[in-house]
């Protein structure tokens, strides 16, 4: 891969980098891959995508992996930071004719140490639901291709629910289904159950329940990614139109909206707590954006090429009351984050509210998410108070960020009060001229009579079997009631007379829609580093490693520091033709500051 002057230094792929919490390492002997090892070619291939699922077995070692190259799907017993990586055996292996698969998810609620439910999207459209572990098939959906014919470009179980999962089709279409119900053997025929700006949900009409539940049209153009908060209760969206678009999911109601600042956006994640979104994609860059706010609080500049995946990191994820230290990078009050332990993020939550408080002692707030993309490097950024609170004053730790942000114009009086994903309790707003998307607004000026009928419908359509969904924090299951009226004929064409508005992207530019890079603050990376020949598909954080992945079908353990113990000069990585040595390269010893450029250039 060309870069800036040609140089050797710039061209080496890294095996360690270095951050304030100590050395990253990578780990040889923990790369999974193919079980020759030989690198895959990926030219016209989908990309390669990871999932993890630990089956909560006494034995310890209770992680599975999965992951897609090309036709194949493999499973593995993933064996962390410490044992090598056995690939000539596979739990379970598959090779599919006629179709790749793009995507999958497990079902966390339902995995045993004697069954998982894992579910696989196609590039021909179908959807599988397999149990790798007994090496069955169960079901597969969309068989036919009656439903959508386009690629499956993003699967995931509903949150709390054992039976529903939700599908998103590079049509702009996602698709809920439940795996109790049945396909159908003819095309499903639709009824409008709700519309809004740039999207529209149906129902499906028939006589019998059938899948999928609901259709939703998001968007112009493939719906790349979504990513359900971690309450369960709101989902975000990203297009190949450029828009982010966050959704209550059970009221299907708009909460906001965001837009790129040119090209699709690609991948979408949210913070531990549910207070922010950070997106990637076409534009190179990664944008942060309030959730409570309902605007774009930072962008962060590193990446060459397009970004494919961010993710946050809860491990390293700080926050500290009384005069801060240096964060630490193995913080153990954040490591059920990683599985979005309610309780931990409304904590978090409550700490983070003290921020606002006259008589609380000053609070440190660091956020760290990574990302990956098409130039093959890795970039870590931190998001501090600096960024998120720019009207106070800065804590010790943190004067030597400094933050060029433009004025924003105050919220009117008619503001809006947005429930954080994961708070019951409104938090207050950590700054005071908040700009709230019209949107908000729209949805908090409709009738009663319309919400009831809404209500009611998506009770009946879209949360049939919603009652199954468990509420984590809670040992016994947590069912709700849900009203089964019908939506009156008034009510449908009231729902018909609402337009799809069209958004010009042109028009767009300098509003709080996508302000311009000069109206927010644009991070620089704390590490930016190539790790890869082929362009980067995954990026998992995981309370001792990294795990990323890239097209040549290669998954990669990072170490954490303090994690790996004492490593040693070369580690044995298991292969069919039996064990080699890799040495690491020698320690490079990198400077990362976090610097913010404002208007005026780099500070």
């Amino acid at each position: 891969m060309a870069t800036e002057g040609g140089g050797k230094e710039m061209n080496e792929i890294k095996t360690q980098f270095t951050t304030r919490e100590g050395l990253y390492k990578l780990l040889p002997h923990s790369e999974y891959s193919r079980p020759n090892r030989v690198p895959f070619n990926s030219q016209g291939s989908n990309p390669v995508r990871v999932s993890f699922v630990n089956l909560n077995d006494q034995s310890g070692n209770g992680d599975r992996l999965c992951f897609n190259v090309g036709r194949e799907l493999y499973f593995y017993i993933y064996k962390g930071v410490r044992k090598a990586a056995d690939l000539s055996k596979p739990i379970d292996k598959r090779i599919y004719k006629g179709t790749q698969p793009t995507c999958h998810d497990f079902n966390h609620l339902t995995a045993t140490a004697e069954s998982v439910s894992l579910l696989v999207g196609f590039s021909a459209g179908q959807v599988q639901l397999i149990d790798p572990i007994k090496k069955e098939t169960s079901k597969l959906f969309n068989e036919e291709r009656l439903i959508d014919k386009s690629r499956v470009t993003c699967v995931k179980w509903v949150p709390g629910s054992e039976s529903l999962f939700l599908v998103a089709h590079s049509s702009g279409n996602m698709y809920l289904y439940n795996v109790e119900h049945t396909c159908g053997t003819t095309a499903p025929h639709y009824q409008l159950l709700k519309q809004g700006e740039s999207f529209a949900v149906h129902t499906c009409k028939s006589k019998s329940t059938r899948n999928p539940l609901l259709k939703w049209t998001v968007g112009e153009g493939a719906l790349n990614e979504f990513a359900f908060s971690p309450d369960g209760k709101f989902l975000a969206c990203v297009s190949q139109d450029g828009f982010l678009r966050v959704f209550n999911f059970d009221s299907v109601e708009l909460h906001g909206t965001m837009k790129s600042y040119f090209g699709g956006l690609l991948c979408v994640c949210w913070s531990p707590d549910g207070k922010y979104i950070v997106t990637g994609g076409e534009d190179d860059l990664v944008t942060v954006w309030s959730f409570v706010d309902c605007r774009v609080i930072a962008r962060g500049h590193g990446h060459k090429s397009w970004v494919s995946v961010v993710a946050f990191d809860p491990y390293t994820t700080s926050v500290e009351e009384g005069d801060p230290m240096e964060f630490s990078g193995s913080d153990e009050d954040f490591q059920d984050l990683l599985h979005f332990g309610r309780d931990r993020a409304n904590s978090t939550q409550s700490r983070l509210s003290k921020r606002n408080s006259t008589d609380s002692r000053p609070v440190s707030v660091t956020y760290r998410f990574g990302s990956v993309g098409q130039d093959t490097q890795l970039c870590l950024w931190d998001l501090t108070e600096d960024i998120l609170f720019p009207h106070q004053p800065l804590s010790r730790a943190r004067t030597h960020t400094n933050v060029m942000n433009a004025t924003s114009p105050p919220a009117g009086s008619n503001g809006n009060s947005v429930t954080t994903p994961g708070n019951s309790v409104p938090p207050p707003l950590p700054r005071s001229n908040s700009l709230p998307h019209s949107a908000v607004s729209n949805a908090g000026s409709k009738s009663s009579v319309m919400d009831g009928a809404i209500a009611s419908g998506v009770s009946k359509f879209a949360t049939l079997s919603l009652h199954d969904r468990k509420e984590r924090h809670h040992e016994k299951d947590h069912k709700r009631n849900h009203s089964m009226g019908h939506i009156s004929s008034k009510s449908s064409d009231k729902l018909n007379l609402v337009t799809k508005t069209k958004t010009d992207p042109a028009k767009t530019l300098g509003t709080p829609l996508c302000p311009r890079m000069e109206d927010v603050p644009l991070l620089e990376p704390l590490i930016c580093k190539k790790i890869a020949h082929e362009r980067l598909t995954v990026l998992i954080f995981l309370e001792d490693c990294i795990v990323t992945a890239c097209q040549e079908g290669f998954i990669c353990t990072w170490g954490r520091p303090g994690k790996v113990g004492s490593q040693r000069k070369s580690a044995p990585v298991a292969s069919e033709q039996g064990s080699c040595h890799v040495p690491f390269a020698p320690e490079l010893v990198w400077v990362n500051r976090f610097q913010v450029k404002g208007r005026n250039g780099m500070k």
